[in-house]
């Protein structure tokens, strides 16, 4: 079964809070994390517990938006993102897809799959080395939202790549929040 087929069965089988498919600007990237936050606040879970989930959102979001490779194709849809903000029972999980270069599939798995094996500790202390590091990535950043996302969720991130073409991938991924 395919990761889109997975998250269909995982979105029949929880409540959808927030979700989001379509392409993703500066003003509509605020505007979604306004509208998730908000979403976040009416649900009166407790405070701690509503900044845990929506830190790992904003990175899982600014993670799509800042790798986000564009499509030159007549292939449908794909030049938007996906995002999905769901609960069951117990626990938060924040899906998101979006397609990217196939060159990027090895370094990303290499990356998740690095900070999947790690502990809490040890993911506090690469946090911290990246930080001091100061190393900027060629999109900008520091390298930090991957490891910040299983730093907060505190599990592993689960992922899948779906091939398009033989350039291109479509990227999911998936990290539940425990309560």
């Amino acid at each position: 079964m395919s990761f889109s087929h997975k998250y269909l069965d995982l979105m029949y089988n929880k409540n959808i809070i927030f979700a989001y498919k379509g392409n993703v600007s500066d003003d509509l990237f605020h505007n979604l994390l306004q509208l998730a936050e908000n979403k976040l606040v009416q649900l009166e879970i407790n405070t701690k517990l509503r900044k845990r989930i929506f830190n790992v959102l904003v990175e899982a979001l600014q993670n799509i938006y800042h790798h986000i490779d564009p499509i030159h194709t007549n292939i449908a849809n794909l030049n938007s993102i996906a995002f999905l903000l769901l609960k069951d029972e117990q626990d938060y999980f924040i899906i998101t897809g979006n397609a990217i270069s196939g060159k990027q599939v090895t370094n990303l798995k290499h990356n998740i799959d690095y900070v999947n094996q790690l502990n809490e500790k040890q993911l506090i202390d690469i946090y911290r080395e990246k930080l001091s590091n100061g190393k900027m990535t060629e999109k900008g950043g520091a390298g930090l939202g991957i490891i910040d996302i299983a730093r907060k969720s505190r599990k592993k991130i689960e992922y899948e790549f779906e091939k398009i073409n033989n350039d291109f991938c479509y990227f999911y991924m998936k990290v539940k929040i425990a309560t």
